[in-house]
């Protein structure tokens, strides 16, 4: 549906600015249908993303800092995040024996289990591209990275 359609505005100051309206709507958009398919799972957008950095690093060891500087939330707050899943049993967390003040953080096997399970809606994530052909959904992401660049 025209973004025009959906937030009822008939008029944009310029195109740019529609897209920038465009863009936060499609996040929010994406944001909370990608929270309706987590939630079944008891787990945040925030808890599976930190659970995903685990899971490329893994058998290494991440620091909180490390998580903190992929996560794609980077207003999220990644020691509290890392302690609820730790409480869940989704990770370990032990202190650096090099450096006190930091932490070595390790996906467990509960948390790899959970995200197989999660790996098995991809289908339900990809649904919300179904309007795209895999030449656009190339060429879509190809222009996000040139508008970031």
């Amino acid at each position: 549906m025209e973004l025009e359609k959906e937030i009822n505005q008939k008029k944009f100051r310029s195109q740019q600015h529609k897209l920038a309206v465009n863009l936060i709507f499609t996040f929010n958009w994406l944001n909370e249908h990608q929270v309706n398919v987590l939630k079944p799972f008891d787990i945040t957008l925030q808890q599976f993303n930190v659970l995903r950095i685990l899971r490329g690093q893994n058998p290494q060891p991440a620091s909180v800092k490390l998580i903190r500087e992929r996560m794609l939330d980077k207003m999220s707050d990644a020691s509290r995040i890392v302690e609820k899943l730790r409480v869940k049993g989704l990770l370990s967390r032990t202190t650096c024996p090099d450096d006190r003040r930091a932490c070595e953080v390790v996906i467990s096997q509960k948390g790899m289990e959970l995200l197989e399970k999660i790996d098995k809606t991809d289908e339900q994530l990809n649904k919300f591209f179904k309007n795209l052909s895999d030449d656009e959904v190339q060429n879509v992401n190809e222009l996000l990275d040139k508008l970031r660049g």
